[in-house]
């Protein structure tokens, strides 16, 4: 089920998180909170702020915002590198989602928050994308065909428990073709992405590559369940 804004403003994604899975180690209040209050200290106060998306954040914001604009992060790529064991994946099977990884560059989309609207529309983003404490929320300059602008991007922690590194293509594709959360699949999330991306006109060959793999996986699983022969068995 997708994600909504209703959910952001009662909390309830978090506490979807702690009722489903309580196991999984849920950052702190204390933590949570913390890494806002820094995240808004290091922005200089009554401005507007800029928020850099390169996965659910483009196609599903869910955040105010005046503008918007493609815009490109040098020293940062797009990567599925976090698992996730709720939201797209489950303790037992695992899901993955994107992040950013450390090298080579990525290009999404660059959203201007209002400072009026600031600290309650920063507040709604930590309630969706730091539940795990999982991503190094950081301000960054990428560029835009209007100039730099500083924009907060959500950097993958290498040293937290849900960072999967860099694993092969074709493990990728299956864990995106067979995992699913209570918010979804890793399918759902691929094709949301990369269809998204294309109307903005931006091309990730990597997605648009997983997403062909990720087909075929369907395909060959749905070929399987009907006790069909595959096609050169």
């Amino acid at each position: 089920m997708a994600l909504t804004r209703e959910q952001l403003e009662n909390d309830h994604f978090r506490r979807t998180y702690r009722e489903r899975h309580p196991e999984l180690p849920i950052q702190s209040d204390e933590a949570f909170h913390g890494s806002l209050a820094a995240a808004l200290a290091a922005h200089p106060a009554g401005t507007d702020a800029w928020v850099f998306g390169y996965g659910s954040l483009i196609w599903n914001p869910l955040f105010e915002f005046d503008e918007r604009r493609p815009a490109t992060a040098h020293g940062y790529h797009r990567r599925f590198c976090l698992w996730t064991r709720g939201n797209r994946g489950s303790p037992a099977s695992p899901g993955l989602v994107l992040a950013l990884d450390r090298g080579g560059s990525c290009q999404g989309m660059a959203f201007r928050v209002p400072a009026a609207k600031l600290e309650r529309e920063m507040l709604m983003i930590w309630r969706r994308e730091m539940v795990m404490g999982s991503y190094r929320p950081r301000w960054m300059r990428v560029r835009t065909a209007r100039g730099d602008v500083t924009a907060l991007a959500f950097t993958i922690k290498r040293d937290h428990p849900n960072y999967a590194g860099k694993l092969p293509e074709a493990q990728v594709a299956a864990t995106l073709a067979t995992c699913r959360g209570f918010g979804g699949t890793g399918a759902e999330y691929l094709f949301e992405t990369v269809d998204c991306l294309t109307r903005h006109g931006i091309h990730d060959p990597h997605l648009v590559r997983l997403r062909q793999q990720v087909a075929q996986v369907q395909t060959a699983a749905t070929t399987r369940a009907r006790g069909c022969p595959e096609v050169g068995a």
